[in-house]
């Protein structure tokens, strides 16, 4: 029964994402999110790693090596800054972060809003995306304006709450009414 709980979850995440992306303003993007998580391809790697409490990936990286899923997702999802990879123009053509567009940084910032609440559960708080964020950035390759967007709204969330986060969000960001 793993599958059916992992399934419960990719749909509460996609749930929460969905209902932050419709208070930005993106409609599409919140109904499109993450499709890609029901093809077999994620779908029954994450059923079989599946523990409840954090990401398959993290379980199928440790037993694999790598991870299959995380590898089809990350490559049809704009919404994740490893998209976003690409060999720069600088000399020797090393691995860049390219400029995130802005609207699938808005979308990053609810899916990490999401997953701290999907996994964080009754212990989550505004804090958790940016102390998320603030841990894990070391390793991030990512263009500077993107990462500081990113930056900059997780910060605002843990210090303004996410009311009126989404609200600067949708007005300032986005330009949204």
């Amino acid at each position: 029964m793993k599958w059916l709980e992992h399934l419960k979850t990719i749909n509460h995440h996609k749930m929460l994402v969905m209902e932050l992306c419709f208070k930005a303003g993106l409609y599409r993007q919140g109904i499109m999110h993450d499709l890609s998580k029901y093809s077999p391809t994620e779908f029954l790697v994450g059923a079989k790693y599946y523990q409840g409490t954090r990401s398959p990936n993290d379980a199928e990286r440790e037993d694999r090596g790598y991870t299959s899923a995380w590898l089809h997702h990350k490559g049809r999802n704009k919404h994740h800054l490893e998209y976003w990879i690409d060999y720069g123009l600088g000399e020797g053509h090393k691995m860049e972060g390219m400029k995130m567009p802005v609207k699938y940084v808005v979308e990053m910032f609810c899916d990490r809003v999401a997953a701290s609440k999907n996994y964080r559960r009754e212990k989550y708080t505004d804090a958790d995306a940016y102390e998320y964020f603030q841990k894990s950035r070391g390793h991030y390759i990512i263009h500077p304006e993107t990462e500081k967007l990113l930056e900059f709204l997780l910060k605002m969330l843990k210090e303004n709450g996410e009311k009126l986060t989404m609200l600067y969000i949708r007005k300032n960001i986005l330009g949204k009414k």
